[in-house]
């Protein structure tokens, strides 16, 4: 991969993160571009790691074998309908990790015969701890899948789904879980100074608990349900917390809300589309 060059249209902080990543992951900086409206963000790139900036879109498509749209997705279309010509006589790859816009969409607004790849990665990629699904459309390569797959790659875990419209569920699942963890751990803190815990404590045992039980998770082959048994003593504290969640309709509770989410996916990819 360190042998294509790559642009970012976007210089945020998931272009960013995606930068590092590919350095850290051996990419020359001298074989990555980014452009974006702010100069500061720009300058600060150049300086500290060392790649290609340019203000002028259209000049980064014509530098680099796979292009990333890392725009805000209300105004992908317009970035994407600026490029379009260049784009039409470059075999670029596109690879756009914009919430909701579907691939159909990007087609049309860049030109039809484009090798498109959408991603949906979530925040935690900004640590490198990241969780991105993958769809292709058909004019994309095997070479092509494996350029974005190491992409993404370079801040988590990518995996491929077989149909773009499960997407909308991934956003529901990781894209959208971390802020629900992040409620957990909000209300377990809220509960914590109700048992007589200091603030600080309290935010310290509930964030190296979380850390640990995802750590036990990923390094295991049972089930998060297994695992779930596995601490749970018959007669003891866990039981009756696990108790309580259970007849306060916890599980339904979960599935309500990972149901709306991926419906407000659905959605917003239809607000948000071509028209």
């Amino acid at each position: 991969m360190n042998t294509k060059k790559i642009g970012f249209i976007g210089a945020g902080n998931m272009a960013s993160s995606l930068i590092n990543g590919l350095i850290a992951s051996g990419q020359a900086p001298s074989q990555l571009w980014a452009s974006d409206i702010n100069q500061d963000t720009l300058h600060t790139l150049a300086e500290n790691l060392k790649i290609n900036i340019c203000t002028d879109n259209n000049n980064l498509v014509n530098q680099v074998d796979v292009l990333v749209l890392a725009v805000k997705p209300q105004i992908l279309r317009l970035v994407a309908e600026s490029i379009a010509d260049v784009v039409k006589g470059n075999n670029v790859l596109i690879v756009s990790i914009a919430a909701g816009i579907s691939q159909s969409s990007l087609a049309e607004w860049l030109g039809n015969n484009c090798a498109i790849v959408r991603c949906m990665p979530n925040t935690p990629a900004l640590v490198q701890t990241g969780a991105t699904a993958l769809h292709a459309n058909s004019r994309v390569s095997d070479v092509q899948k494996n350029l974005a797959e190491n992409i993404m790659r370079s801040v988590g875990i990518s995996l491929w789904v077989d149909h773009e419209s499960e997407l909308d569920a991934v956003t529901a699942v990781s894209g959208s879980g971390p802020a629900y963890f992040f409620l957990l751990m909000e209300a377990m803190e809220k509960a914590s100074l109700e048992l007589g815990l200091d603030e600080n404590t309290a935010r310290l045992l509930i964030q190296q608990t979380a850390l640990g039980a995802a750590k036990i998770a990923l390094e295991s082959d049972e089930t998060s349900g297994q695992l779930r048994q596995k601490v749970t003593s018959v007669g003891g504290t866990t039981e009756q917390a696990i108790k309580t969640f259970e007849e306060n309709d916890f599980s339904q509770l979960v599935s309500k809300a990972l149901h709306a989410a991926r419906d407000r996916s659905v959605e917003m990819s239809k607000e948000l589309g071509a028209k």
